[in-house]
């Protein structure tokens, strides 16, 4: 089986830092996955940042959300979030920038699906995440 792919959706304001650590930390672990960086590297009219982004989340396995202290306020998050549930690709959180069980998160993603940032509940979630969805 390939290595299944992540996208990874994060608040681009307050946790570009965390992105790039989780990604870069990601490629020297042993978790099953590869993260597909799509990031918009420029600004694009909001209806073909949504056209662009939707067609990447549809190539993935599954989106993973880095969940920092100011996420709930991130538009962007909350519609990547959408579009994955609308287009059947499970999500799971990976609290960031010092975010837990107390900080306030998007509506539409559970709390149960928001872990932290251990190497071993990451690759756990992947595989449930794998049981899921587009995936089975």
């Amino acid at each position: 089986m390939a290595v299944p792919r992540a996208f990874i959706s994060f608040d681009f304001d307050n946790n570009e830092t965390e992105k790039r650590l989780f990604a870069g930390q990601a490629k020297n672990s042993r978790t099953p996955f590869s993260i597909q960086d799509w990031s918009s590297k420029s600004s694009l009219p909001q209806s073909q940042w949504e056209a662009s982004i939707e067609e990447k989340i549809k190539k993935c396995n599954m989106v993973i959300v880095l969940v920092g202290r100011n996420i709930s306020s991130a538009v962007g998050v909350r519609k990547e979030i959408d579009m994955a549930s609308k287009n059947n690709v499970p999500v799971f959180g990976v609290y960031v920038d010092g975010a837990n069980t107390l900080s306030a998160i998007p509506y539409n993603i559970s709390r149960s699906r928001v872990i932290v940032w251990n190497w071993d509940k990451i690759a756990s979630a992947v595989n449930e995440m794998m049981s899921q969805g587009k995936n089975r």
